[in-house]
This record gives C-alpha cells, sequence and structure tokens, in this order.
C-alpha cells in the first residue's frame, strides 16, 4: 500500500498546529487508530483540578494517574469529537478542553514522571501497529521507530484564530488576544522542558502551515507515503 513500512505514523507539533484534524483524516482514510496522546496529558489536568491536586505536586498527580485509569476509544456520539476520553469511566471528552485545562495542561506534562507514567501507555499501544499517533514528542520519545515522522508547524498567530475560531464554532465565548497569549506561554513551555521537549525528530518532515489548508497538507502527507 506505501513506498514504506508506515504501521507506525508519528504526527507532532505546537498547540493548535492542525495536527490533530490532520491525523484524525490520515487514519480514518488509512483504516488505522487515531490517538491524540495530548488528551491523556488533557484529562489528568482536568482530573487533577476537579479534586484540587495540586498540578506542581509531581508526585500527587502520578498517584492521580494509578488509580484513575484513563481510556481512550473510538466516538461514540456524533458531536464533533473524534475519539472518547473515560476518566475512571466518566466522559470528560468535551471537558477535559476546557480553557482552564489550556491553562495548566502544559504545566503538568512537564513532569518528568507523569511523562513516564503515561508514555508507557502510549508506547504499548503505539506497537502495536496501525496507528497515527499524535503529540509533541513522538517522533522523540514516545515511538522513535515510526515508518513516518511529520512536524506540523504554524506561526502562533495563525494557530491562535484557529482555536478561537474553534471555540467560537462550539458557542462558546472566545478572545483572540487571551488565546494569543496562551499559545505563546504554551510554546515556551512546551519548547525548554528539560524532558521530552518540543523539537522535530531528526528524521521527521516538517510541514509548515501558514498558507495550506488541512486539504493541501493531507495531499503532502499522502505523497510522502504512496
Amino acid at each position: 500500500m506505501t513506498k514504506k513500512s508506515t504501521e507506525i505514523i508519528a504526527i507532532d507539533g505546537p498547540a493548535a498546529s492542525g495536527k490533530s484534524t490532520l491525523g484524525k483524516r490520515l487514519a480514518d482514510e488509512l483504516g488505522y487508530l487515531y490517538f491524540d496522546t495530548g488528551v491523556m496529558y488533557r484529562a489528568v489536568t482536568w482530573a487533577a483540578l476537579k479534586q484540587n491536586v495540586p498540578v506542581n505536586d509531581e508526585q500527587a498527580l502520578v498517584i492521580l494517574i494509578e488509580r484513575m485509569p484513563i481510556d481512550v476509544r473510538r466516538p461514540s456520539k456524533d458531536d464533533g469529537r473524534s475519539c472518547d476520553v473515560l476518566v475512571a469511566g466518566q466522559d470528560a471528552t468535551w471537558e477535559i478542553h476546557s480553557p482552564e485545562v489550556d491553562e495548566y495542561v502544559s504545566v503538568v506534562a512537564a513532569h518528568p514522571k507523569v511523562r513516564q507514567a503515561l508514555t508507557a501507555q502510549q508506547r504499548r499501544i503505539g506497537q502495536a501497529g496501525r496507528v497515527v499517533m499524535v503529540g509533541r514528542d513522538i517522533g522523540t520519545v514516545v515511538l522513535p521507530e515510526a515508518g513516518l515522522k511529520v512536524f506540523l508547524n504554524a506561526s502562533a498567530e495563525v494557530r491562535a484564530l484557529r482555536r478561537y475560531i474553534e471555540l467560537r464554532n462550539r458557542g462558546e465565548q472566545a478572545s483572540l488576544e487571551q488565546i494569543l497569549e496562551k499559545i505563546y506561554l504554551r510554546d515556551r513551555l512546551d519548547s525548554t522542558r528539560s524532558v521530552a521537549p518540543l523539537r522535530p525528530a531528526e528524521d521527521a518532515v516538517i510541514i509548515n502551515a501558514n498558507e495550506i489548508d488541512t486539504e493541501q497538507v493531507l495531499e503532502r502527507v499522502r505523497a510522502l507515503l504512496y
């Protein structure tokens, strides 16, 4: 089917770069599992905020992960979701995308022991093959053996506008200025953390999506596959 072994596809990039949309479209087209690893970090953040667990308390977060299993499944509802995210059996699919979670998820994801606990789960799923895995350290840390690695990038301004439109389309109030400020902060946290910082893998194909839409990005990835 493809030019090379691509049973495992890794797509990385900063917040709101379009990597999740690309990953879902590609997984549907190939008949692969779509797995955005960011939902795991979001789920932990959401659970911590809900249970008043300090997001700076690394050990408390690890304990939370151990006693609140996170499950990612194919979507059970036709409401725009790309998957179901269950936290201890509770559907938290939309709750984990709240502005409050947006604010703290990079803090949670920066903890080495949190990343270690979740990376082990991600590798187990990814190494089964026939998966498109999306995140910030898939090609560099989680699945360096991936047959195809894509790093999707765009300017902070373009990404903020996309996030703003997404929130408004869901009927949520949003401020473009505040979204841009949060994206700058997330980029700084993600790229400077000591463990698994955001960066392209050495053998990743880098695609700049500033002036091309999802279809054009998908066409470029298809050209790498077929």
